[in-house]
């Protein structure tokens, strides 16, 4: 708690700067917890519907058993459905419909990245202008005569130093955090692509077997 309070103590000497600083921090925050939110609740791994697609020429009845244990509102369980309800239809058409839907699901995950991806790119500059403004006010204490207030000159430089530390710790959470992100959606992404594969495999595969079958 002692080092919470002196934090707390050091930001008011931060300059004008802190308070936007501040925004973006509790801004980043709330979209890092957002985005927590979306992948526990709507992107949970189904393994055993992946474990399902893999099997060599698949029910799609049991397809269907495996989508009705996932949450409706589940981003593979969307995309699959999309494919099992209308496997019927050319595969050209299921190819455009499944890749739309990919789309769609992207854009969700993506959501909030690119003020996250801001975050990282202001914040520093923001401490930066802190830096500027503290230094500016540390030399006007120093008139022509000499010093006016030497306590002054070194509230100004610590005012440029503590804005400046906190813009590049916001831009450091961000960008761990915009990392993260970035790389989970790809790798949700590239499963949803295979899930797809296969399932269209199968499709090729039943429209093979009916047409040696003629």
């Amino acid at each position: 708690m002692q080092e919470i309070s002196e934090a707390l103590l050091a930001m008011k000497f931060g300059g004008v700067t802190i308070y936007p600083l501040v925004a973006l921090a509790i801004l980043a925050l709330v979209i890092l917890i957002d985005k927590l939110y979306v992948y526990l609740r709507y992107i949970k791994f189904p393994t055993a519907l992946f474990g399902l697609v893999e099997t060599y020429s698949f029910a799609w009845k049991d397809l269907e058993q495996e989508l009705g244990r996932l949450p409706p509102d589940n981003y593979y369980a969307r995309f699959s459905r999309v494919i099992l309800d209308n496997h019927d239809k050319p595969v050209w058409w299921l190819e455009s419909r499944a890749g739309d839907e990919a789309q769609l699901i992207e854009k969700d995950m993506g959501r909030g990245l690119w003020v996250l991806e801001t975050i990282v790119t202001g914040a520093p500059l923001l401490g930066l202008l802190g830096t500027i403004t503290g230094m500016m006010h540390a030399f006007n204490l120093i008139g022509g005569t000499g010093l006016v207030d030497p306590s002054g000159v070194t509230g100004g430089v610590a005012q440029a130093l503590i804005a400046t530390a906190f813009g590049i710790f916001i831009a450091i959470f961000a960008l761990f955090g915009f990392n993260y992100f970035s790389r989970r959606q790809a790798h949700v992404l590239e499963e949803m692509e295979r899930l797809g594969t296969r399932m269209i495999d199968n499709i090729r595969l039943i429209q093979h077997n009916s047409a040696e079958a003629k």
